[in-house]
């Protein structure tokens, strides 16, 4: 059975231009990469965890902010590795630079028998669709695609 994660693709308009929310992984292996490494919050269901909920959970641990309003489903996508991300869209906003992720331990130097923590994402910002189409994981390029083509057509 594939690996799943489920997430939310926060939107806003802002002088008539789509933007979406998009979270930086934190921890070192990331902090110098930027194309193409961007997401949108996410994480993996526990053991028989609605995927929605998933996602509403995933997205407050990752960035502190309670998601609300009408939540509109999108396609699911698969990444790279094989893992098959849900994710639905919704209005919002918040100023990016307030938000807190939870934190993760890892050994830090590698073979250094230190443990350190960092958080799950070091940053999150609005991108326009054009930029954000370079800045998320290839996959989800296809999320950004179908928000759109909702907003446009509604």
């Amino acid at each position: 059975m594939p690996r799943l994660s489920a997430g939310l693709l926060m939107y806003r308009i802002k002088d008539g231009a789509i933007q979406v929310l998009l979270a930086h992984p934190g921890g070192p292996f990331f902090r110098n990469k930027d194309e193409g490494d961007w997401s949108i919050p996410k994480g993996e269901p526990g053991p028989e965890e609605d995927l929605f909920l998933t996602a509403q959970r995933e997205f407050e641990e990752e960035t502190g902010l309670n998601p609300a309003g009408r939540f509109v489903p999108l396609k699911p996508v698969k990444q790279k590795g094989g893992k098959i991300v849900h994710a639905w869209a919704f209005e919002g906003d918040c100023d990016p630079t307030t938000i807190r992720s939870n934190t993760f331990m890892m050994e830090w130097p590698p073979t250094s028998g230190q443990q350190k923590q960092f958080p799950e994402i070091d940053r999150a910002e609005f991108f326009d669709l054009e930029t954000a189409r370079r800045k998320i994981k290839s996959a989800q390029v296809a999320l950004i695609d179908e928000l759109e083509m909702i907003l446009n057509t509604n």
